[in-house]
């Protein structure tokens, strides 16, 4: 988080100070340092150091991919990490809680991304932060209205993997919703099969009371069977 606002200050604030211009890429730098040591200090745990690499080639892309400006949001990745781990006890609180986190940080990286790489590019029409969120809004759930696009070859990477994820987190929130209704109605029918077989029981007793009484009406005094 600390990162996330020492990168998104001097895009939304572009008439920023030199100087906190500088210290904010300095509070970046040291972030890059925390992930680098944070990966290779795990690194150097892991009795598989190969197959740790293999599973987590996403950190080992925020280490080596910090030249390019917009590249720099994939140590994000890391918090999306953490809010998978995060929330609720249920597996449906934790997709909730990891796809509206998701959400969020797709979102305004999106829009921090794209607005660093248009902002004073020939032709663009992104000018500011605001119209960087606006399109990575509309980008994100696929409506793209067209009034706002990239021009850039950088703005377009931005989009292509913001549309991707669009869709991605579309999925998870529909599978969720489906398992949800799913959940609802079977909870309803437990609920009429159990209503349903206390019926059942209540009718069997009192049928079978009804047989007593009818058997004990037919016997006469004594226990004897009163004659037809």
């Amino acid at each position: 988080m600390i990162f996330l606002l020492a990168y998104g200050l001097p895009i939304a604030i572009p008439t920023m100070s030199y100087d906190a211009r500088v210290a904010c890429e300095i509070v970046v730098r040291i972030t890059w340092v925390v992930f680098a040591i944070d990966y290779f200090g795990r690194l150097a745990l892991s009795e598989r150091r190969w197959g740790f690499v293999k599973r987590h080639p996403l950190d080992l892309a925020v280490i080596l991919l910090p030249i390019l400006r917009p590249l720099r949001l994939l140590r994000l990745v890391a918090l999306v990490g953490v809010l998978n781990r995060v929330g609720s006890h249920t597996l449906r609180g934790r997709v909730v809680t990891y796809v509206v986190g998701s959400t969020a940080l797709l979102i305004t990286c999106g829009a921090l991304a794209v607005t660093d790489a248009e902002r004073g590019q020939s032709g663009t029409n992104i000018a500011n932060l605001g119209d960087g969120f606006w399109w990575a809004i509309t980008t994100m759930t696929t409506v793209g209205y067209g009034d706002r696009y990239p021009v850039t070859t950088t703005g377009r990477f931005v989009a292509a993997a913001l549309m991707v994820a669009g869709i991605a987190l579309l999925g998870v929130v529909t599978a969720t919703l489906a398992s949800w209704l799913v959940e609802r109605v079977a909870e309803a029918t437990d609920d009429d099969q159990a209503a349903t077989r206390v019926q059942v029981e209540q009718l069997t007793a009192e049928v079978r009371r009804l047989a007593d009484e009818l058997a004990a009406s037919s016997a006469g005094p004594g226990g004897d069977r009163l004659p037809r």
